[in-house]
């Protein structure tokens, strides 16, 4: 079982920056896929960054609209996660959702779909004024 809880989100004006923030509870963090979601008013989750840690080595994706601006990294030792979002834009704005899903057994895998992923934490509002 782990437990994910989110922090860093508020108001920021466009061009601004935010660093999300995800603690993850429980063993085995090193073994999980770590990812951002985000889901705007009305609109389907979707997939943000991710970086699963496979065999010693990180590998990191961005969904297009954010590659440049966004930069997702991780801390094994500390089981934290954490999206650093520079240049925002109104479009950013949405709920940002940690998730973690378990490599054990999976292959192939995009980690870019959110049924990919087995724990969700609460979310935090991220706001982007023109």
């Amino acid at each position: 079982q782990v437990q994910l809880v989110e922090s860093g989100g508020g108001l920021v004006q466009a061009g601004g920056s935010l660093r999300l923030s995800c603690a993850a509870s429980g063993r085995s963090f090193s073994s999980y896929a770590m990812g951002w979601f985000r889901q705007a008013p009305g609109k389907e989750r979707e997939f943000v960054a991710t970086i699963p840690y496979i065999g010693n080595s990180y590998y990191i994706y961005y969904t297009d609209s954010v590659k440049g601006r966004f930069t997702i990294s991780r801390d094994n030792a500390k089981n934290m996660v954490y999206l650093q979002m520079n240049s925002l834009k109104p479009e950013d704005t949405a709920v940002y959702y940690c998730a973690a899903g378990s490599l054990a057994g999976r292959y192939g895998q995009s980690w870019s779909t959110p049924d990919e992923y087995d724990y969700w934490g609460q979310g935090t509002q991220v706001t982007v004024s023109s």
